[in-house]
């Protein structure tokens, strides 16, 4: 299945949560998308409540089915609870440090800025928005790319509010500190019930 490229907003308003983290999908249209979304009454399953759970979270880091299941089983291996695990992960792959770092507005953003070769990891190239970063590793736009008016835009607007990464205005790099906690982390997702979609 091919990775969804349709609006956000829509998709947020399907799940019921804000993909991007800031609410502003669901500040004008808080109701399901369609003609008649305010007022249809939704069936809930147990196994639909799990489906939405799951899917909130691969639509808010923008994955498609294969790579997020095969990020699941992965997370299962490692040490300590499956579903923080699975979360840490997710946070832990370059485009979304790229957004946490502010160094682009959306994660859809990062990942378009990665592939088109803009980032650095460890002063290397790094055009794969998957990658993993370890804590210790340092990212920055590229020389030739550091005068871009995109980045030069984003440098200026930086808002980062999470203390997992750094970023270094006079050298123009950012830094991943540490795994995140999981407080440090979106509330509203239930990782138990990812858990168990995909044990039932």
């Amino acid at each position: 299945m091919a990775r969804y490229t349709g609006p956000a907003y829509k998709k947020a308003r399907r799940v019921g949560i804000s993909l991007l983290e800031n609410g502003k999908e669901l500040a004008k249209k808080p109701a399901r998308p369609g003609q008649h979304g305010a007022a249809r009454r939704r069936k809930t399953t147990e196994y639909s409540t799990q489906l939405t759970e799951k899917q909130k979270v691969r639509f808010m880091y923008g994955m498609n089915e294969k790579q997020f299941r095969k990020l699941f089983d992965k997370a299962g291996k490692m040490k300590g609870i499956h579903g923080e695990n699975l979360l840490i992960s997710l946070e832990s792959r370059l485009d979304n440090i790229v957004y946490r770092l502010g160094l682009a507005a959306t994660r859809r953003a990062a990942r378009q800025m990665v592939n088109h070769g803009h980032i650095t990891l460890n002063g290397k190239k790094a055009s794969i928005p998957s990658m993993v970063v370890k804590p210790g590793d340092v990212i920055s736009f590229r020389e030739r790319s550091v005068n871009h008016p995109v980045a030069v835009q984003t440098r200026e607007a930086i808002n980062s509010t999470v203390e997992f990464v750094a970023w270094d205005d006079k050298k123009k790099t950012g830094t991943y500190v540490r795994y995140p906690l999981r407080s440090e982390l979106n509330a509203e997702v239930n990782e138990a019930l990812i858990i168990e979609f995909y044990n039932r």
